[in-house]
């Protein structure tokens, strides 16, 4: 055999050390996790109100978490007050000890909910995460229904009084025999652009998305008021969408405190579809680059009746018709700001509409239906996840469930309980992760031995 054979068949690869290594952290971490657990309970059992609280006994539990699974016991209470049997470490830690999967895991697999192109994805990723299957598609499904984001979550600070809208419909399909697909009516915000690097993002960003019957725009304005502190008398308006009449309606909603913009994506498809290699097609894409509404009705006026096609002629006489309209759809937003008085400094073009509508067609439509419920909650969490907004839930990050007074009794000792469990747990890593990565009980002239063992301290 020759040396190469020999290091293929017989060497160990760098896969087998990480994998080891990984498992032996995640054995370590199980030990670890499960004496924290119990050092707290034990110092609960001690400090606790006797006369109230009364040990029945001892309960195990395992619970799954992103290192894998931990098995611990804690005490289980009669609360004589309450006459109800409780768990003090699951008050005190603000967990349900009765479900199997972590806050963080359950975290965890939302967003993988969210980001992947499934759920059957999710919880194939996240078994690749863990290293075994944890929980199951349709478990995660039950999550993101179960999820809920705050209410109401308003910005920090305002930084002017213009506030950008993106709008846009998303056409999904509907569960159910004889059910068509419905729009769901989806509006970006934001309070304008800054630099992060070389990249460009959005100042306090925040989406909607319109339920209940009542009109589009009056609900919108409720949540401006509540997330972004709208004030119909100071603040600005600039809406960026197509020709839908449930869009354009912003115009005679808001009045004179906005700007409507035709979304030059959709005008420049319809034209392209229109006039595409027409003799006055690249004039009339410069005129529409430009921003310049007048010329751009000037080539279009020339353009019709030209076009040797019934249907092109009809469509493009509708566009014509649209534009004309809605004077200054297709004129620069920045001139009607400056007019009002408002600097314009770092303000971009809009047209983001599009690619929100894309993030969100990826993962809910091509071959999909969903009922109203499931679409409903995948929304809030997706909207919830590209906000930068934490869900909660029956068991995502739900506060404790502990009657007031006990809760205040322990909220001054928390810290406290908390170090001195970290500190006797720290006095146990060195016996836990003794001896736990098999490479370093060969013999000490491998070379494997020498690599892993170099690593001590670093």
């Amino acid at each position: 055999m020759n040396i190469q054979q020999h290091l293929t068949t017989n060497s160990l690869t760098w896969k087998e050390i990480e994998l080891d290594l990984f498992r032996a952290l995640q054995n370590a971490f199980a030990e670890l996790f499960t004496a924290l657990l119990e050092d707290i309970d034990r110092q609960l059992a001690e400090t606790r109100d006797k006369r109230r609280y009364h040990l029945k006994d001892k309960r195990r539990t395992t619970i799954q978490t992103l290192f894998g699974e931990v098995t611990f016991e804690r005490n289980y209470y009669l609360d004589r007050e309450q006459n109800r049997y409780t768990f003090l470490l699951d008050s005190f830690l603000a967990f349900d000890g009765s479900q199997s999967i972590s806050p963080c895991l359950e975290e965890t697999a939302v967003g993988l909910a969210v980001e992947c192109s499934s759920y059957r994805k999710a919880a194939r990723t996240l078994a690749q995460m863990v290293g075994y299957p944890v929980m199951s598609h349709e478990a995660i499904r039950q999550l993101v229904l179960e999820a809920e984001a705050p209410l109401h979550c308003p910005v920090d600070q305002r930084y002017g009084r213009v506030l950008f809208v993106e709008a846009d419909g998303l056409f999904v399909s509907r569960q159910g025999k004889g059910k068509r697909a419905k729009e769901d009516k989806i509006l970006t915000v934001h309070e304008g652009w800054k630099r992060n690097g070389s990249r460009i993002e959005f100042v306090n960003q925040r989406h909607y998305v319109h339920e209940g019957k009542r009109e589009v725009w009056e609900g919108f304005e409720e949540f401006l008021m509540n997330e972004y502190a709208y004030d119909p008398c100071r603040d600005l308006l600039v809406i960026n969408g197509d020709g839908a009449p449930w869009i354009t309606a912003c115009r005679e909603y808001f009045k004179g405190r906005v700007c409507f913009q035709l979304d030059r994506f959709h005008v420049a498809r319809e034209l392209r579809q229109c006039l595409s290699g027409h003799p006055r097609w690249q004039a009339i894409r410069q005129k529409l680059a430009k921003q310049d509404e007048e010329g751009l009705l000037v080539e279009l006026n020339s353009a019709l009746g030209t076009l040797g096609d019934e249907a092109k002629e009809q469509q493009l006489a509708a566009l014509i018709h649209r534009i004309e309209s809605m004077p200054g759809c297709i004129r620069d937003y920045r001139e009607w700001l400056k007019e009002q008085g408002v600097d314009t400094t770092g303000m971009y073009p809009m047209g983001r509409a599009e690619s929100v509508m894309s993030q969100l067609a990826y993962r809910v439509k091509y071959r999909r239906s969903w009922t109203d419920k499931g679409l409903r909650a995948f929304f809030k969490a997706m909207i919830a996840r590209m906000d930068g907004i934490r869900l909660f839930g029956r068991r995502l990050g739900e506060e404790s469930s502990q009657p007031a007074e006990e809760t205040a009794s322990t909220a001054s000792t928390k810290q406290t309980i908390v170090n001195k469990a970290k500190q006797r747990v720290r006095r146990l890593l060195p016996e836990v992760t003794r001896n736990n990565v098999p490479y370093l009980q060969q013999s000490s002239g491998t070379p494997i031995y020498h690599a892993l063992s170099e690593l001590k301290g670093w």
